[in-house]
């Protein structure tokens, strides 16, 4: 999965399209990985912009709880932005929206950032 990077100051957006489901999410997972390891106090944080995807599912959520935690182990910073509502919902049942912070849009999301 190509996540298109966006280099921003001080920050990296990340923009996955479509379904991040069980033939998705492993490509996901690698995809997101190989840009975790910068997210450190000194890095640049994660903006994850999900306007284009349309669906999560519990594997994809697996991953990221799995990127959140190492994102705070390194006292990095990873924030989400633009999820469709279906998408909101499903964080909100699984109440993944308490471990992450999100925001209405990637704009937003920067503002936020660049403020802290």
């Amino acid at each position: 999965m190509d996540l298109q990077p966006l280099a921003v100051p001080g920050a990296t957006v990340l923009r996955p399209e479509g379904r991040i489901d069980h033939s998705h999410a492993d490509a996901f997972k690698a995809a997101l990985e190989s840009h975790l390891g910068a997210c450190t106090a000194g890095g640049p944080m994660l903006v994850l912009d999900f306007a284009q995807v349309s669906y999560i599912s519990s594997i994809g959520l697996r991953a990221l709880m799995l990127a959140i935690k190492q994102v705070k182990a390194q006292k990095g910073r990873m924030v989400l932005a633009g999820l469709s509502p279906l998408v909101m919902e499903v964080f909100k049942i699984s109440r993944f929206d308490m471990l992450f912070e999100i925001f209405a849009d990637r704009e937003a999301a920067l503002a936020a950032l660049a403020a802290a």
